[in-house]
Formats: C-alpha cells, sequence, structure tokens
C-alpha cells in the first residue's frame, strides 16, 4: 500500500498539511519544557476528545499507532528501573532502584511520549505527499528542489515496505532465512539499504534528466490554500497546549526540565 492510500477518505485530508504540522509544535514545546504526568494527561485527553470530534477516533487505536503504545510504556519502565532514585524505596536489585521518585518520573515520561507522539502519527496519517510538497513549496516558500526530494522521498516509503516483504518471501524460498532471527534481520535490513540506494540513485537521475533540478521558479499544478479552516486547527493546538500548561500549573506539578 502506497503511504498517500488512506489520504482522500479521511477527516480533515484537505486541510493544508503545513497548518497541521504547525498545530503539533505548540503542544510539543510545552511537553519538552515540563516532566510531569498532569500536563501530559490533560494533553491526552484533550487529543483524544479532538480526534473523536473530527472522525479521526479510530486511528487513535489502529494498528498504525501500535508502536507508539508499545514504546511509550517500555520508555517509562526504564525510567522506573534505572532514573534518579528519590522518596521511599519500594525495590533495589543492583543498579535497579524503584522508588517513589522513580515511578513518578516513569508515569510522566510514558505519558509525555504519548502526548507528543500521537498527533503527530494521526495527523500524518491524513497527509497526502503531494500535498505536503505543495504546502512546503508554496506557503512556506521553501526550495523547490528540496521540496521535489523530499516528496520523492515520501512516496518510496509504501515501496520500500513492500520490498521487505518481497525480500522476506524470497530468502524464505531459497532456505536462508530459516534460522536465527537476529542474523535474519540484519541480513535483509541490509539487502533493503543496498536496493533503497539502487532505487534512488536512479530515481535522482531520472528527475535530473526530466528537469526537476533546473534552476528558476517553478510552477505548481495545485494551489496550497491557507484559509480559515487552517487558521482554526492552528488554533485547536494551541489550545491543547495551553491547558496542559494550565492545568499543571493549577495543579502544582509544573516542573521545567532543566530546574
Amino acid at each position: 500500500m502506497s503511504i498517500g492510500a488512506l489520504r482522500p477518505g479521511l477527516p480533515l485530508a484537505t486541510v493544508n498539511p503545513v497548518a497541521k504540522v504547525a498545530a503539533t509544535v505548540p503542544l510539543s514545546i510545552v511537553l519538552v519544557l515540563t516532566l510531569d504526568p498532569i500536563s501530559a494527561g490533560v494533553a491526552i485527553a484533550c487529543e483524544l476528545l479532538v480526534f473523536t470530534l473530527v472522525g479521526l477516533g479510530p486511528l487513535v487505536f489502529s494498528r498504525r499507532t501500535l508502536p507508539i503504545w508499545i514504546a511509550a510504556p517500555l520508555t517509562g519502565l526504564s525510567m522506573v528501573l534505572y532514573g534518579a532514585p528519590s522518596g521511599e524505596t519500594y525495590w533495589e536489585f543492583g543498579v535497579i532502584h524503584v522508588t517513589e521518585g522513580s515511578l513518578l518520573i516513569g508515569l510522566a515520561t510514558m505519558t509525555r511520549v504519548i502526548a507528543i507522539a500521537l498527533p503527530a502519527v494521526v495527523l500524518f496519517l491524513t497527509i497526502d505527499p503531494t500535498d505536503l510538497a505543495d504546502g512546503l513549496a508554496q506557503t512556506l516558500r521553501l526550495p523547490a528542489r528540496f521540496v521535489l526530494g523530499a516528496l520523492a522521498a515520501l512516496r518510496l516509503v509504501g515501496s520500500s515496505v513492500d520490498d521487505w516483504r518481497t525480500l522476506r518471501l524470497a530468502r524464505r524460498a531459497r532456505g536462508v532465512a530459516d534460522h536465527g532471527v537476529v542474523r535474519r534481520g540484519l541480513g535483509q535490513a541490509f539487502a533493503l539499504l543496498v536496493l533503497a540506494i539502487r532505487r534512488g540513485s536512479t530515481l535522482a537521475t531520472a528527475m535530473e534528466a526530466r528537469g526537476f533540478g533546473a534552476p528558476g521558479e517553478r510552477t505548481w499544478a495545485r494551489a496550497a490554500r491557507f484559509g480559515a479552516v487552517e487558521w482554526v486547527v492552528i488554533a485547536v493546538g494551541c489550545l491543547v497546549a495551553a491547558t496542559a500548561a494550565i492545568a499543571a500549573v493549577l495543579a502544582g506539578t509544573w516542573n521545567v526540565v532543566w530546574s
């Protein structure tokens, strides 16, 4: 399946991708500044509410967001086991110290990872690569050469997924992938890397031959609009960030990471 296959029927699919990216920036800044479970927890609750209201609720708990729900608890667990010990000690074994402070840090880390990654992944699923390129070039005025290169790379992500599946089946058919999960994965990853380099070189040559790297101002087939809807999306992102920060301050848990 190509990377843009899910976009057309999704809510917010017609919104300028630049606005979607900009909407996640204020929340990311707020959550990076502080390490506490209240701000991240409030942010997650607001995100779930917003995504449900706009019709993106099914994506939140789909298999495409599964890596977030797996990685976040593992990140929190590592902080629980190896975080800076403080307060009452619940369990200790070698370098592992499970204390009251490490539990709070683990909870805050887990919720912060979810709060930052969830909107990024869900909104990315509603972005068509071509729309993103149009927005970067026409709204942000980024160089056309960079934008077109990024677009070509995004278009190849889906191909890489298909290549990985094909390599796995081919290696299994030849009997070279029957033993050793780690060895099999490393060998297959190296084969995919070689294939990606070859395909990238061929694509770069083809794009140069078609004049994509020519100097001068380019024209674009589709106009990227940036209107009231886009500003509303950004305003919602700012509102969620402000709500999370205010909740943490009122609860007395606002904890600037460098203080």
